[in-house]
This record gives C-alpha cells, sequence and structure tokens, in this order.
C-alpha cells in the first residue's frame, strides 16, 4: 500500500529490555498521545484519537523484536487506520482518473491539446498538495514513532 512504512534495523539490546522500556509508555507527538501496548505477542503504538476534534490521519505501528544471537533485530511497521484511510485514498483515484484523462486526450486527439494540459496540471497540483500535506502530517507521526522506538532500543 501506498501509505505502509516498514523499517528494520538492529540493537544490541535484549528483546526483553527493549520491552521493558516500551511498555505501558506514552509518546507525544504533535500533541496527539500514543500509547505502547502489547498484544500477542507484538508490540503497538496506537494513537488516543477519542476527544480530537479535527480530521488528522493516523498511523497503527507494530513492532517485532526478533531475536538474533547477540543483536535484536526490530521491524517497525506503520499503516494508516481503516477509519482514516478512505479520504486519503479518493484523493489518489481521483488524481489517478486525471491522469488518465491526461493520457487519453493525448493520445487521441490532436486538437485537444487545452484539456490534455488542464488535467496533467490539475492532476499534478491536487497530488503534490496532497503530498505535502500527507508528509507534515501522517508521515511526520510515522518517523517521529519511528525515532522514539530508535532511542529507546538503544544500549
Amino acid at each position: 500500500m501506498i501509505f505502509s512504512r516498514t523499517y528494520r534495523y538492529q540493537s544490541s539490546m535484549r528483546p526483553d529490555d527493549i520491552k521493558v522500556r516500551l511498555l505501558g509508555k506514552h509518546v507525544k507527538v504533535h500533541n496527539m498521545d500514543f500509547e505502547v501496548s502489547e498484544k500477542d505477542r507484538v508490540i503497538r503504538v496506537i494513537p488516543h484519537a477519542e476527544q480530537e476534534n479535527e480530521i488528522k490521519t493516523l498511523p497503527i505501528t507494530h513492532i517485532e523484536l526478533n531475536n538474533k544471537g547477540d543483536k535484536t533485530q526490530i521491524v517497525i511497521s506503520s499503516k494508516m487506520r481503516k477509519i482514516d484511510s478512505g479520504g486519503p485514498l479518493l484523493i489518489v483515484i481521483f488524481c489517478l482518473f486525471l491522469f488518465i484523462a491526461t493520457i487519453v486526450t493525448f493520445t487521441v486527439g490532436k486538437d485537444l491539446q487545452v484539456y490534455t494540459y488542464t488535467f496533467g496540471i490539475i492532476g499534478v497540483s491536487i497530488f503534490a498538495i496532497f503530498w505535502m500535506r500527507m508528509e507534515r502530517g501522517y508521515f511526520d507521526y510515522v518517523r517521529k514513532i519511528r525515532d522514539y522506538i530508535k532511542n529507546q532500543s538503544v544500549a
């Protein structure tokens, strides 16, 4: 998926020590509270967005700790909450249709160049604005949660 991110790295700490440092803690990112908990041997970082009035696209992060001898491999997977995924997917699909319309008008009619450029410029503009907002919002949450996990797993 376009909004999922996975990071892998190794730490010299044992998995149990990393769990002790992470479990039960709260992470603050942009005044949003994220809680670290464990379910089915997977550590999860879940947002507390019950009292938020603004529309925000928030990630759910899963952390897997794999013992590799004297090192621990940490796999951090972030994906968008299902409740938040509708709007961004609609924008991406709309931009995709604009790009398809651009290609069709470019190949079909030479006298339709005004529409070709219009569809292309509108599609690129909407997608660029959307992606910049996602970088400042959703992907910034993902980066800051990843950095927090990295800082907690450093010996």
